[in-house]
């Protein structure tokens, strides 16, 4: 079984989220052979998971979660995992003793969840076998293709869950190439307009009168061109969900128009004298900061207030740097053709991707995998040395210096090592100037102190920041 695909899968990490909350204990998995990551101090345990990994070996009529007993007080609840057919080993939580309503509880969810695992392993074989894109990348509405398990990610999830089944609008902000798209899918794919039309533009991509056109329409002979009556994209998204990129972009006079569509639900094609109605979901995004742009005079007050209704941040990939790992890999597989051999980064290369700050985020790491894998055609562990120029020189060299150092350890343990490096190095830079710091990391200068609390970087005594003291 692929753990470290399994295990970030959106069903996945939000089943070890119920399991964390519910009954305060943990979620593992084990191979077709049974082998598990068992914390040290639970090792006894491996007798009472032999006895559940022979059980399931055994017979494959058995597809039920079965309970054992440990040692005095707890037990261990195992779902096995068949693909195709196959065992792939199969996933375990060991907790006190539980009563009968609880028990059944944690083994519907643990055959859900090989359930949904095994479907998701059917859908990307047929995939495959069709030449077709793998199930995250045509299934928009599921989650799994929304990669990252780290804590700013689960929160994001957390959020989703909720906002899928309004009909709210909702403003999407986030950085170039974060994925707001992507979020905008999970969205409507999740909610009461599933099946319904989903229409997407970017406000970026025309001018002020084609955009308009573009949106609402327009009439025979209502400008130079317009041979026929043509409609609008707000009307064929007509029931369904419209996400509108890049909404900031928006000039003046298409505020207006736009604000009439979310207040009144109607609208006026170019060069028409009859309105229109429609009912749409609007979903907006934009990089750029909204609240201040209304503050400047560029954008609409009660516009903003229309679409950020419900607000959702996507994260800057130098934000979750944890997920770095987790992103590659994925891309590594994503761009994997069809009987290729699988491939992999050095761990040199790995760590230097991790502490490179990422201005083009997940977009740009995207590109750059596949990149490597196409210099490193040849290769099956693809080294630093092929990683563009502009990320090696933008690492710092302490950062360089310690990936060249290691030679251990799984690319998750990584991270804290070489976030600890980028931001030892920054405040060094800055002359321990947090605010300053903070700016160019793209992170909060709360979180940024305590990650220097964390990481035991505070010089000693009260540091100057800014002119003033700190604590």
């Amino acid at each position: 079984m692929d753990v470290e695909r399994h295990k970030n899968l959106h069903t996945i990490i939000m089943l070890r989220e119920l399991i964390r909350k519910w009954w305060g204990a943990e979620l593992f998995f084990t191979d077709a052979s049974g082998a598990v990551d068992w914390p040290e101090g639970q090792r006894r345990c491996g007798e009472s998971i032999g006895i559940l990994h022979h059980r399931f070996k055994a017979s494959k009529a058995l597809r039920s979660a079965q309970a054992v007993d440990c040692h005095p007080g707890f037990t261990i609840v195992g779902a096995p995992l068949y693909v195709r057919g196959d065992y792939q080993g199969f996933f375990l939580v060991h907790l006190p003793l539980i009563s009968a309503p609880e028990l059944e509880r944690l083994t519907d969810l643990l055959e859900f969840a090989v359930s949904e695992i095994a479907g998701y392993e059917d859908e990307t074989q047929r995939a495959r076998h069709a030449g077709r894109p793998p199930p995250e990348l045509v299934r928009p509405y599921r989650f799994e293709h929304i990669v990252g398990n780290g804590e700013r990610m689960r929160e994001l999830f957390g959020l989703l869950e909720k906002v899928c089944n309004s009909e709210s609008t909702v403003l999407i902000s986030g950085e170039s190439g974060t994925g707001k798209e992507l979020v905008a899918r999970a969205i409507c794919y999740n909610g009461p307009r599933r099946g319904k039309p989903f229409v997407v533009q970017n406000c970026s991509a025309f001018n002020d009168n084609l955009l308009e056109s573009a949106l609402f329409g327009h009439t025979r002979g209502s400008f130079t061109g317009a041979l026929r009556d043509q409609k609008g994209l707000f009307e064929t998204a007509d029931g369904g969900t419209f996400f509108l990129d890049e909404v900031g972009d928006m000039s003046p006079a298409l505020q207006v128009k736009l604000l009439r569509v979310l207040q009144e639900g109607t609208f006026l094609p170019v060069g028409a004298t009859q309105t229109k109605e429609v009912d749409v979901r609007l979903i907006a995004a934009s990089h750029k900061d909204l609240a201040q742009m209304v503050k400047d005079g560029t954008f609409r007050e009660d516009l903003f207030y229309r679409v950020n209704v419900i607000r959702i941040h996507v994260p800057s990939l130098r934000e979750r740097p944890e997920d770095i790992p987790v992103l590659v890999e994925h891309f590594l597989r994503k761009h994997q053709r069809e009987g290729e051999r699988s491939r992999s980064l050095s761990r040199e290369a790995a760590q230097i991707l991790t502490a490179y700050s990422w201005p083009g985020n997940v977009r740009e790491l995207e590109n750059e995998i596949e990149r490597l894998l196409v210099l490193g055609s040849e290769l099956d562990v693809i080294p630093a040395d092929l990683i563009s120029p502009r990320i090696l020189e933008s690492v710092p060299e302490g950062a360089k210096r310690l990936a060249r150092q290691s030679d251990s350890g799984k690319l998750n343990d990584m991270v804290e090592s070489l976030e600890r490096e980028v931001i030892r190095a920054g405040l060094e830079r800055t002359g321990n100037n947090k605010s300053r710091l903070a700016r160019e990391l793209g992170i909060s200068r709360s979180n940024l102190i305590l990650k220097i609390s964390r990481y035991g970087l505070e010089p000693p005594g009260e540091a100057q920041d800014d002119g003033t003291a700190t604590a």
